[in-house]
């Protein structure tokens, strides 16, 4: 059965991309814990701990959104590391400077926001110790070029973790992860008024490189050490790659 939200084939360009998540800024957040149940937050935790980013160091997340994958690496850098959010989004950026400001104060300090491209970083080569990646890397219309711009950011010794979807290599878990995105994403963004703009999800994941795919990519980029897991009954990933020269 082909899913509703296959009508949208070709990939969006970048300003098309940026323009979809400046509209969905909004209602980003609920969309999101609708969609995982929740669970989202918890596999942001289990990639940080295949990290494990330490007190004191400076990290950079990519495609921060609203900032909570910011904030639970600030958590753990705080009170003296940075955590530096970027995302291409103002309308999230804004979302997720002003929530910071309920943050206390160990936290505040350690936190900035900047608008910028993952294809063309604005930071200087080997400036952090380490950078986590939450549900962007399949919105990227180049994933090569954003890995080795990571790659080129970060010190060497660095650990990353990328989070995204992932296609099951089980039939069982294909079958139920297109009834999921038909029967579940596609009247979630109907009440939220959404449809369109998230529409391009199911060809987004048609496109997206499996994990041993993920892992050629990261090797190619210059990354020493790459391991991807597989979790979520293979519908999620874990992408974890290390700067080793």
């Amino acid at each position: 059965m082909q899913s509703a939200i296959m009508r949208t084939e070709s990939q969006p360009s970048e300003t098309e991309i940026q323009q979809i998540f400046d509209r969905i800024a909004p209602v980003y957040d609920r969309f999101n814990d609708f969609l995982s149940l929740g669970q989202h937050r918890i596999w942001k935790k289990m990639a940080l701990r295949w990290c494990e980013p330490q007190r004191g160091e400076t990290w950079l997340d990519l495609c921060c959104g609203s900032g909570d994958m910011a904030a639970l690496v600030a958590n753990l850098v705080a009170p003296t590391g940075q955590v530096v959010g970027v995302d291409f989004s103002a309308q999230l950026l804004a979302i997720a400077a002003e929530r910071s400001q309920s943050y206390g104060s160990r936290l505040q300090k350690c936190l900035s926001w900047q608008q910028g491209n993952v294809l063309a970083l604005p930071f200087d080569d080997a400036t952090f110790d380490g950078a986590t990646l939450a549900y962007g890397l399949r919105n990227v219309t180049d994933i090569p070029q954003c890995l080795a711009e990571l790659h080129r950011v970060l010190k060497v010794g660095a650990m990353a973790a990328i989070l995204d979807f992932h296609r099951p290599s089980d039939r069982l878990a294909q079958a139920f992860q297109d009834f999921y995105l038909d029967r579940v994403v596609v009247p979630l963004a109907d009440r939220f008024n959404m449809t369109e703009e998230y529409a391009y999800i199911a060809p987004s994941l048609a496109r997206f490189p499996i994990g041993k795919e993920q892992v050629k990519l990261a090797q190619d980029a210059g990354f020493g050490q790459t391991k991807h897991y597989a979790i979520a009954n293979g519908m999620m990933g874990i992408l974890i790659i290390k700067k080793t020269a």
